[in-house]
Order: structure tokens, then sequence, then C-alpha cells
């Protein structure tokens, strides 16, 4: 993988041409490594079958010059046999050369692609959030593909291309230097063109790059938000801001077509007129002898050979541009520094006690990573093994940020966190998140089915042991889907509801049998009877691990041994429920709407839980 070296930020789509050179796909080189033979054999190949195709139109002017010209018939046999064996080999060299690089292009293409998404995978949330996932996906998908092409392609006959233009025109002035001085004077403007094609090009192939990009994020976010977009009846809205990305696409890509095409056509016009000057030139000096006929036709076919090549150079500086952008735009991924990395240590007996000592968090500014305002400061808690402590706050007070810093989804920035006395920074984030497990209020279930979205977290876990956790989370009924457990349930769970997709998740959590249970309002999509009943199976998981809660409603409130008041970013009060309740009157305001029902449920054996939720 290309070392990472700088952080690099979302580009904006307006400003395309940053990287003006090369340099990101040279980087890239290190894939090509594993294929040096294959690379090898390809460029010889190629190289081989240049000089092949070049000896054909010599050995035809031995033919035309020699018994042609003398009239011996049996002469021509042996140099006819030669022409058509120097066919076969040519063609036996293309099927050598096309057979051994798809393996290699391909395997380039796998290899940055899969290192591309454990890099992802190892971007902080903070970098995920910034960025949008459609640009993401072209990066991964449209990006190597282009990247692939020219590997497999354009680079190849880039090089050989040149080669064989050199080799030619060398021949060219061999044979007859004047009409060969002819041939050399028109690849002067070809090259002076391909020159500044290639510095245009590059700016708006950028610009499309990016705006495909775009184009991808409006798709997918449509797609996840079909249900939203229907309900408010603002098909017409999100059609119409589709429409509008589509067509700035289209008309970028225009641009980008017309300007490839004036160069393409250029590239056309000068062959063919100096094959016309070549004719007429070449005519007259047969003419006056200076020139034989088999010269003339050998001269006349190896300029016939340089048409391709000329032209193809058009196609083949649009896919290097192509690919140096798509380069740029994987590079940013691979320069992007991870700011959450895991120590080396781990807990092999861990206890679960948790601590926040002094912790204090800031969302870094755009343009100073250390700025910022605090989000948390002067966090101090510290949570017993076995013990539960419940997060109560305002909206927006940092409950969420505060949960997401113990399994260092979020780092802190002053203070720190330990558990059994070891900062989480210095251990290892298998480890961490081994001892850690977290459900979340807004729940993320993958395309796959409830048997695969429930283990993920512990794939050894036993029929037994799922049965276990889906009767924790009163999600039992998964063993009514269409198949059951390997029912698949679409991508986001979007064929669950929001309360069976939370049970799910937390079922999930609850499988990994963490010593650290982290529940980020879990129980909010639920309704009152069936959160009674999860929450009093999840008083047996919780008296056996350390648990985070964070709370709206008082009934959740009870799962909890000691409540912390979470106000302006840090602790204002710990203390019971029922102590809170009596003496700060913050807290009695914020659970006002729960705050009686909570006092009798308090005074309720825990036993009496689900009844009373029932009673509710």
């Amino acid at each position: 993988m290309p070392p990472a070296t700088v952080t690099a930020a979302h580009p904006a789509v307006d400003d395309p041409g940053r990287r003006r050179s090369g340099s990101s796909l040279w980087r890239l080189r290190g894939y090509l490594r594993p294929y040096v033979g294959t690379l090898v054999l390809m460029g010889s190949t190629a190289t081989a079958g240049v000089f092949v195709a070049l000896a054909i139109p010599l050995t035809i002017r031995e033919i035309i010059d020699g018994p042609i010209t003398a009239g011996d018939s049996s002469g021509i046999w042996p140099l006819g046999l030669l022409a058509l064996g120097l066919g076969v080999v040519e063609a036996l060299l293309i099927l050598i050369r096309r057979w051994v690089q798809a393996r290699a292009v391909l395997g380039v293409e796998t290899a940055i692609r899969r290192d591309l998404y454990a890099k992802l995978d190892q971007l902080p949330m903070a970098f995920h959030a910034h960025w949008q996932s459609g640009q993401l996906l072209s990066r991964v998908t449209t990006d190597l593909s282009t990247i692939r092409r020219f590997s497999g392609f354009g680079m190849l006959f880039l090089v050989i291309n040149i080669v064989q233009m050199i080799v030619t025109v060398a021949l060219l002035l061999r044979l007859y230097w004047p009409l060969g001085l002819v041939v050399a004077i028109a690849v002067v403007p070809v090259v002076w063109l391909s020159r500044s094609f290639e510095r245009r090009y590059v700016v708006v192939s950028r610009k499309v790059q990016d705006q495909q990009g775009d184009v991808a994020s409006q798709v997918e976010e449509s797609a996840l938000g079909i249900r939203v977009i229907r309900s408010f009846g603002r098909q017409q809205l999100a059609y119409d801001t589709f429409d509008a990305d589509a067509r700035r696409l289209y008309r970028s890509s225009v641009g980008k077509v017309r300007l490839a095409a004036r160069f393409w056509t250029f590239l056309e016009v000068i062959p063919n007129l100096a094959l016309a000057l070549v004719l007429l030139l070449g005519a007259v000096a047969v003419g006056q002898g200076d020139l034989t006929p088999g010269t003339l036709v050998a001269f006349i076919t190896l300029l016939l050979s340089l048409v391709w090549p000329v032209a193809a150079l058009g196609v083949i500086l649009s896919m290097m541009q192509e690919a140096m952008t798509a380069s740029d735009r994987v590079v940013e991924i691979f320069d992007t520094v991870p700011t959450i990395v895991g120590g080396d240590r781990e807990l092999t007996d861990p206890r679960g006690r948790l601590r926040f000592e002094g912790v204090g968090f800031h969302f870094p500014d755009e343009h100073n990573p250390d700025a910022g305002a605090d989000t948390l400061h002067d966090i101090d808690l510290d949570v017993s093994p076995g013990e539960t402590l419940a997060v109560v706050g305002a909206t927006g007070s940092g409950k969420t940020t505060l949960t997401a810093l113990v399994p260092r989804l979020l780092d802190v920035t002053a203070g720190r966190v330990t558990i059994d006395g070891v900062d989480v920074r210095d251990l290892t984030l298998p480890s961490l998140r081994r001892v850690v497990a977290t459900a979340f209020e807004e729940p993320t279930l993958f395309s796959m089915s409830a048997r695969e979205n429930l283990t993920l977290g512990r794939p050894d876990a036993s029929e037994a042991d799922v049965c276990e956790a889906l009767e924790v989370a009163q999600a039992t009924f998964v063993h009514e889907l269409p198949w059951g457990l390997d029912t698949r349930i679409g991508e986001q769970g979007m064929s669950l509801s929001g309360g069976q997709r939370q049970r799910l998740a937390l079922a999930r959590a609850v499988l990994s049998r963490p010593r650290i249970l982290v529940l980020d309002d879990t129980l909010s999509a639920l309704d009152v009877h069936t959160e009674a009943l999860v929450e009093t199976a999840l008083r047996a998981v919780l008296s056996d691990a350390t648990g985070i809660v964070v709370a709206h409603r008082a009934s959740t409130v009870l799962l909890a041994d000691k409540v912390a008041l979470l106000q302006a970013g840090t602790i204002t009060a710990v203390g019971t429920h029922s102590e809170l309740l009596a003496t700060v009157p913050a807290y009695y305001e914020l659970l006002a709407g729960d705050a009686d029902s909570a006092v009798d449920a308090a005074a309720e054996p825990a036993s009496d839980l689900a009844e009373a939720g029932t009673q509710r």
C-alpha cells in the first residue's frame, strides 16, 4: 500500500486540476511489482511484434525490386512465404501478449481495491462524516476501472507506439531521406498539440470524475431515503436535484468529448496530409529514377503503419489523463492519515472497570485540527465492574459523543478513558472492541441474512447463544420471517420496522458478550410494553457487565445503578435516580414527563417491571 503522507480533504468539484503531473499514478507502481515477469513478457512480445510488422514492408520491397522486376517467378515464393510467416508470427505475438496481460491488469485492480477498502476501514468516523459515500464508491469502482484500462492497454501502447513511430521514421529516413524528412516534420505539430491537449484534458477529466461521484451520492441518498421522500411527497424535488447534477455532468462530459474530438480530428488529418504529399513526391522521385517502385511501396506501407499509432495517440493520452486524475482521487484516500491507531497492549482477563479522567473532546476545525469548540470538558466518571451508569442530558449535550469515546469511535482531545486502569489508546483496536460492544439509537443492518447480522461481532456463536440474545432483545420475531434466521433483511434492514431494527442490533451487541456494554438510547423506538420486557431481560445481562446507558425515558434510567447528568458538555451531578429527582431541579425538569411513573416504578421490585410497563 502506498505510504500515507498527507492528510487529504475532499477536494471541491470546481477545483479539479490540483495535480497536473503523473506523480499519483507513479506512486501506484508498487502494485505492478508482483507482475514484473508478466510485464516484461508483455513488453517483449509487443516490441517484437513491432519489429516483425516493420519487417513485412521491407520484405515486400525485396519482392517488388527483385523477382517481380526481374521477372523471376520462382524467386517470389521464398520471399512470399517469408512475408506470410512474418504475418503469422506477428499474430502469435499479439495472442501471447493479450493472454498474459489480462491476469496482470485485473490483479493490479483487485489489489488496489482490496487495499483501498482496508484503508477506508481504518479511517475515523470524522472522515466518513466528511466525505460523501458516492464519492468513495466512485473511487472504488469507476476510478479503479479507469486505472486498469490504462495500465492494461494505454500504458503499454503509449510506449510501443512511441517506439514504433521513432523506429519507423528512422527507417523512412534511411529508405529515402527527403520523404523521411517530410514525415519527421509532420510529427512536430502532433507532439506540440499533444502537450497542450494534456494540460487541458486533465482539468475537464477531473471535473467529470468528481461530478460522477456527486451523481452516485445523489442516487444512493435517494434510494436510502425513499420512504422519507415519498412520505413528504417530494419525489419531484428529489428528481430535480438529481436532474441538475446529471445535467451538470452531461455538460462537463460533452465539453470533454468536444476537446478530445478536436484533438483526434487533428491527429487524423496530419497523417493523411503527409501521405498525400509522400505519394506526390514519391511518384516524382520514381519518375526521375531517384527511387525504386519497391522502395516507394515499402515507404508508403510503413507510412500507413504510422496512421494507427498517431490516431491512437489521442485515445491513449485521454486514457492517461483520466488514469492520472483517477489515481489522484485514489491516492487522496491513501494519503489520509488515520487519527485513531491502536496501541500494542491487550486485556487478557478484562474486568470492565471504566474511568473517565478529566476527559475533554472537540471536533477539529477544518483549517486547524487542534482548534474547535469543546463538546465535552472536565468529565470525571468511575463505573465499577457489573455497575450500570445512565447518562442523561438534553438533546445536543454530548451524550452520544461521550459513549463514542469508549470504543474509540472518537478519541479524546483531553484527559483519558481507561479500562481496568489501561488507557484505551494503548490497547489494540481488536482487543478494545472485543471488550466493548455498542448498540446505537440508529442501528445499521447489512444486506445479508438476519443470522449474519447477529453474529457480526461473534461469528462462532452457537445456536443457543443466538436464541438467548434474541430473547433478551425481544427479537424473536426473526423466527417468523419467511426463512427464519436465514432471511435476507435487505439493505439497511429497510424491510423491518424501526423497533425491529433496534432490537436486532441490541441482540447483536448482547451476543458478543462484552465486558462493557454501551446502549446509546437503544430502546427509543420500542413501545412501552416491549421496552419493559427488554429492560427486564437486560438487567440479567448488565449484572455481568459494565453498562453505559444513554437514556431519555425515566423507565430506561431505572436500569442503572447510578445516573450522571450531562449539561453543557460536563457532568454536573451523579447519584441514584431518586436522589437526583429530589435534589437536582434540572434533572427533574428533564424527566418531568416520566417523573411520577418513574418514582412509582423505582419503588417496585425489579421482577415486577414488566407488569408495570404493561400497566402503563
